[in-house]
């Protein structure tokens, strides 16, 4: 996401400077961006960048409040934030909150139990199985993506889930009904008070028991769907009536049989940036910073084609493999060298006219990249 945003923010004509660990800043990734890098703490790194700028944004998840407090930090200073509101942030962070708003504006949610990890393992196991029943859905009331994300099938199950929870320090936790459907997402522009839906993606989702890990892997931008125009109204919907959320915002649905069904919200630059780049007329960096300060919002927007990305697992490459893959256009984020794995990961996205193609030229990219590493970065014959 650091990655595409600087190159449109670039292309608008800005000037970008962005924080980089010295861990990343050492392979010098190619971003279009004059770059810090922060020895340590990079909260301090951030607020001296911030404080030469027009104007900061934020790229971080909702896990234990790091994005609401980084937010909110920037905010406490006086600059001029580019992200939703930190009181929005913290709206809409907190899933139990989220649903309960969701229900009580006519949202469809799935069915939903809060707990904390300090309630009784039999008085939850209980809960659970007369009031959701099985399968059902447990995760941390504030992670992003698939973090703490399980799914159990009986009641024996749930001891493990809300230990996988607990390594993460979240000390609350929902169970949800699980719904059957397309996983999906809504992404929004938003000028704090009216919202327009500019795509629906599909997600590439895998759910696993407490003993695995559930991920989020991808997905495909734009998705075809009967039910987009509910989705695009129920998100809007939602965004509308939270003040304080503006600029990028992703709402997650499953599209059920009849109707879309509100999972949670992502007050925050989403995974499908990526490929919502590749096939909207629009200058998305721009977009935000027009919605945000100007309250514009894009009264010509369309998309062209289809974007495919994932996640993929790569050898864990040498330096020189490693800028030779950078060099291809397809990769989105590197498979960086890790000392302690023989594995790493990836992110490639990739568009064509039809989604079919645009999968044909991931399968492509992604050999090339695999092929590359495996080589060393020599050059094939």
């Amino acid at each position: 996401m650091l990655r595409t945003i600087t190159s449109d923010s670039n292309a608008a004509g800005h000037t970008v400077t962005t924080v980089l660990d010295r861990r990343i800043a050492e392979f010098n990734p190619p971003l279009e961006a004059e770059y810090k890098i922060a020895f340590g703490e990079a909260v301090n790194a951030i607020h001296e960048s911030a404080e030469s700028t027009d104007a900061t944004y934020v790229i971080a998840p909702e896990s234990n409040k790091t994005l609401r407090n980084l937010v909110e930090s920037i905010e406490q200073k006086n600059v001029q934030s580019l992200n939703c509101r930190s009181n929005a942030i913290q709206k809409v962070s907190d899933k139990t909150v989220l649903q309960k708003h969701a229900e009580a504006i006519g949202i469809a949610t799935p069915k939903t139990l809060a707990f904390s990890a300090e309630d009784n393992l039999e008085t939850v196991v209980q809960a659970v199985t007369e009031g959701i029943g099985y399968p059902a859905v447990v995760k941390p009331a504030d992670a992003a993506a698939c973090e703490g994300l399980s799914i159990v099938t009986n009641k024996n199950q749930v001891a493990n889930a809300i230990n996988e929870i607990t390594k993460s320090a979240s000390a609350k936790f929902i169970v949800q009904e699980l719904t059957q459907g397309i996983p999906a997402s809504v992404t929004l522009i938003s000028n704090g008070s009216e919202a327009l839906p500019i795509s629906l993606n599909e997600q590439n989702v895998s759910l696993k028991s407490p003993k695995q890990a559930s991920t989020y892997n991808g997905g495909t931008v734009p998705l075809d769907n009967p039910l987009k125009e509910k989705a695009f109204a129920t998100a809007k919907k939602f965004v509308e009536s939270i003040k304080g959320l503006r600029g990028y915002i992703g709402v997650d649905l499953v599209l059920a049989d009849k109707e879309p069904v509100l999972v949670e919200a992502n007050p925050r630059l989403t995974t499908s940036y990526i490929g919502l780049q590749k096939v909207t007329n629009l200058n998305l960096a721009q977009t935000i910073i027009d919605s945000v300060l100007e309250h514009k919002l894009p009264s010509n927007q369309e998309t062209t084609g289809y974007a495919h990305f994932a996640k993929i697992k790569t050898p864990n490459p040498t330096n020189k493999a490693l800028q030779t893959a950078l060099k291809m256009s397809e990769l989105v984020s590197p498979p960086f060298p890790t000392r302690q794995k023989t594995e790493t990961y990836a992110l490639i996205c990739t568009k064509g006219d039809t989604l079919q193609k645009a999968k044909n030229a991931f399968n492509n990219a992604k050999k090339q990249l695999i092929t590359t590493l495996n080589s060393g970065g020599r050059k094939q014959r």
